[in-house]
């Protein structure tokens, strides 16, 4: 899991703004109508997952929401702000964990604060802090290479909170991991979203692990990916993996893959 964390760009917000909100956006790969229109709306430390077929936009959406790609038609608003570039305080978090080798944990977890001027000392106790938050004491002066791939991914999550975000991309970030592994980490990611009270926008492949974290999940149709249903999850916070057991989880997990797998079998036909 890579974190990209970016400069600011100034918002004007109030506590009625979404933290996002993108109209009608559209994007196109060459003659490949890759995405929408899809509207997307989430409120201040509201977590939405995006689920949905390989290939359906998911992906393309968040990169068009972090300003790493222009879309082809539509508008984005973060913090009631145009998106014209990338901003300090959304945190970008990929599937692969970009530790830099030759950095120990806080010094993995306090770059982002180095990029941007802080003092060694304040940045030091920043990172400390974060390493406190996300389960790592003790392991300051380890290095990447002698962590397990979970611990990594703490590490990676630290670094993407040093900044204060307001808003996550969380890009499949669990991917790579071991079932109970992924498990926990969704857990730990949970306790520290919780914590900073932002809001995150997951995309994923996982329907539990969609359902477990989300306030609401979105599934998108096959390309070009618009939004076919909407699911709220109603389950109580803390929580943990024995709320999948829940009939509401158990009933939002069928009426999710209901969805996907029309979607999907409709792909696997037209390709045929």
């Amino acid at each position: 899991m890579s974190t990209q964390t970016v400069q600011e760009n100034v918002p004007m917000s109030s506590a009625t703004t979404p933290i996002v909100r993108a109209t009608q956006v559209e994007q196109h790969f060459g003659p490949v109508h890759a995405l929408g229109p899809v509207d997307l709306r989430i409120e201040r430390g509201e977590f939405v997952s995006i689920v949905g077929p390989s290939g359906c936009g998911k992906s393309t959406l968040l990169e068009i929401v972090g300003a790493l790609q222009d879309p082809a038609s539509g508008t984005v608003e973060i913090d009631g702000a145009p998106v014209d570039g990338p901003r300090r305080r959304t945190a970008i978090v990929f599937q692969e964990s970009a530790t830099l080798p030759w950095r120990t944990v806080l010094d993995n977890v306090a770059f982002a604060l180095e990029v941007r001027g802080i003092g060694r000392k304040e940045r030091r106790d920043k990172a400390r802090e974060l390493v406190q938050i996300v389960g790592l004491a003790g392991f300051e002066d380890h290095y990447p290479a002698q962590l397990s791939g979970g611990m990594r991914q703490r590490v990676a999550m630290a670094r993407a909170m040093s900044t204060e975000p307001d808003l996550i991309l969380a890009d499949e970030p669990f991917g790579a991991l071991d079932e109970q592994t992924r498990m926990l980490m969704a857990e730990e990611l949970l306790r520290v979203v919780d914590t900073i009270g932002c809001g995150v926008l997951f995309i994923t492949h996982s329907i539990q692990e969609a359902v477990l974290l989300s306030d609401r999940v979105l599934v998108m149709g096959r390309r070009p990916g618009t939004f076919i249903d909407e699911v709220p999850i109603d389950l109580p916070r803390p929580r943990s993996h024995v709320a999948l057991s829940e009939q509401s989880a158990t009933e939002a997990q069928e009426r999710i893959w209901a969805q996907i797998r029309s979607e999907a079998e409709v792909a696997m036909r037209s390709e045929r």
